[in-house]
């Protein structure tokens, strides 16, 4: 929990110093260690003393003092006084599309403006346009950021709910008989409103003032017998509810949802003389289900239905055909098709990714550094890929455990040519083609080139967008998906939590097209390889069974493919 307190303050931190147009070095020191912290798979608590904080990637003497502080106060003195002189109304506006730095603190000094009510009133009097650099068309794209700033205002993604679901769940599994999630976060949607938990105990007192108790807990909303509702640390709402066991299944099903998925179930139940609710499912005043989901299921003569599909999607007709999709699971996958390493911008080793790795339980991974176009990122010149490519060969000699395959995440260039020779392309195990730059130039026409090309094995995240940030690129996903089932290409569905790129429903239209899928975690530190969980929910909430997904394949097989 103190790694993801710590890793906000630090984003913010770096927000607010990006605003006073601080040196971009410092910045962008905040934000790694920011992105550190989050990736961290130990708690900073037992490595707490300077020295061993100063062994995280990204955390220098300056940070390391900054979370010793913390561990020890709870605060952050520099935070709490840059804050003071810029509120967190007017940083959020960074969130906004279309509003940097740059742009925000002319705002600031032209119009004094302090939140997001006051922007959008320069933009309705047309006070902005006429400003240096503020032509109609930036206008325009402000507006239209504030559109995706709102809709996503109040949301919390996916990779940053499960880490906070898990620690709660560990803290309160003692205290419980039965502890699950429920609502969005249970079906694994990209984004969430609340977290809702469900638990059974002998004592629901007990456990409720057990549960507000805890260290994460900013604020209390509601407290009751059976039921509290917090806000945390982080701003997330937290939902817990205490059932009775032999409810547990329907309210579990019920609360779960979606909201839509719920409705056609009562329906059925209408049909068969039965009523549903969260505490059973009734024949008149006598429960015949509600212990657990299955049994619910069942009685509706259905078979049980995995969360991730309740979304009104079909699941309820493809149940009642017996045509629901096995769907693929984590224990199925072998590999990891995206990591980056140090050799471009990756904070470890080639050896130490392949160990965490083989610890995962993956048989294979492919190191996909950036190619030289990308020079922001680290992209390697044609010598340092061969040069990391002896490493490779030298490590594979000498471990059987995990096999590393020579990839490269390749930038497709301006007119669809790569960013390396076919030459060496043809040298490397696996090439996944990529656009990082120029957006808005033919991007549909780019790809299409770069999959007719037979060294290209995966595309990466395919429409460009960042859950958080941006709209993905403008492109004919139609044509893609045709081309890709043309040239045995496979998409990407890129398990960084940002990303999640294909998302759930352009994963199953690929499906339906014959498109194979490849996970990766697109790990830039070793914390990061964890994402693949991540991946694997957007593939089931895209209905892909196992052979749908190429990291369930064996690496012998992976090889066999046409472009591999």
């Amino acid at each position: 929990m103190k790694n993801q307190e710590i890793a906000e303050i630090f984003e913010k931190i770096g927000d607010i110093l990006e605003f006073k147009g601080e040196n971009p070095f410092k910045i962008n020191a905040y934000r790694r260690a920011s992105q550190s912290l989050r990736d961290l798979s130990v708690d900073l608590e037992k490595i707490a003393g300077e020295r061993k904080l100063r062994g995280i990637p990204g955390v220098g003497e300056g940070i390391a003092q900054k979370i010793e502080e913390y561990l020890k106060t709870g605060r952050i003195k520099k935070y709490e006084e840059i804050k003071k002189e810029f509120p967190e109304e007017i940083i959020s506006l960074l969130k906004i599309p279309g509003v940097g730095p740059k742009t925000l603190s002319l705002l600031d000094q032209k119009f004094k403006i302090k939140n997001l009510a006051g922007l959008e009133k320069v933009i309705e009097n047309k006070s902005l346009t006429g400003l240096p650099g503020m032509g109609e068309k930036k206008v325009k794209n402000i507006k239209k950021g504030i559109e995706f700033f709102e809709k996503k205002k109040g949301r919390t993604l996916l990779g940053v709910a499960l880490p906070l679901l898990d620690e709660i769940i560990d803290l309160l599994k003692p205290k419980v008989e039965k502890i699950s999630s429920a609502g969005s976060l249970r079906r694994m949607k990209e984004d969430i409103g609340d977290i809702d938990i469900l638990t059974t105990a002998k004592n629901s007192r007990k456990v409720i003032d057990y549960f507000i108790s805890l260290p994460f807990v900013e604020r209390i909303l509601a407290r009751g017998e059976t039921k509290a509702s917090i806000i945390s640390k982080k701003g997330i709402q937290i939902d817990l509810r205490v059932v009775p066991s032999d409810s547990y299944g329907a309210a579990l099903q019920y609360f779960t949802g979606s909201k839509s998925h719920n409705i056609k179930l009562r329906s059925i139940a209408k049909e068969k003389g039965m009523k549903i609710n969260e505490y059973g499912l009734f024949k008149g005043t006598r429960k015949i289900a509600g212990k657990n989901e299955e049994e619910i299921y069942q009685a509706l003569g259905l078979p049980y239905i995995p969360p991730e599909l309740r979304e009104d999607q079909g699941e309820i007709e493809a149940a009642r055909e017996k045509t629901l999709p096995s769907l693929v699971k984590f224990d199925e996958i072998k590999g990891d098709f995206h990591i980056h390493s140090e050799y471009s911008d990756g904070e470890d080793s080639i050896r130490m990714i392949a160990e965490t790795a083989g610890s995962l339980g993956l048989s294979y991974l492919a190191i996909c550094d950036h190619s030289q176009s990308v020079k922001y990122a680290g992209g390697l010149s044609i010598k340092d890929v061969l040069k990391r490519n002896e490493e490779i060969d030298y490590l594979n000699k000498k471990s059987k455990r995990v096999k590393i395959l020579k990839g490269m995440e390749v930038d497709i260039l301006a007119d669809g040519t790569l960013d390396y020779p076919d030459a060496l392309l043809r040298e490397l195990d696996l090439v996944i083609a990529a656009i990082h730059q120029g957006f808005r130039k033919n991007v549909t026409g780019r790809m299409r080139k770069a999959m007719q090309n037979p060294n290209v094995d995966i595309i990466a995240h395919p429409t460009g967008r960042l859950i958080s940030k941006r709209e993905g690129y403008r492109l004919d996903l139609d044509k893609i998906f045709e081309i890709a089932a043309e040239t045995d290409t496979a998409l990407e569905i890129n398990a960084c939590y940002d990303r999640l790129d294909l998302n759930d429903n352009n994963s199953r239209r690929a499906k339906d097209f014959g498109v194979k899928l490849a996970i990766g975690s697109d790990s830039h530190s070793l914390g990061m390889l964890k994402y693949l969980k991540l991946g694997v929910a957007v593939a089931r909430r895209g209905w892909l069974e196992k052979k749908d997904v190429l990291n369930t394949y064996p690496l012998t097989k992976i090889l066999k493919r046409k472009n591999v």
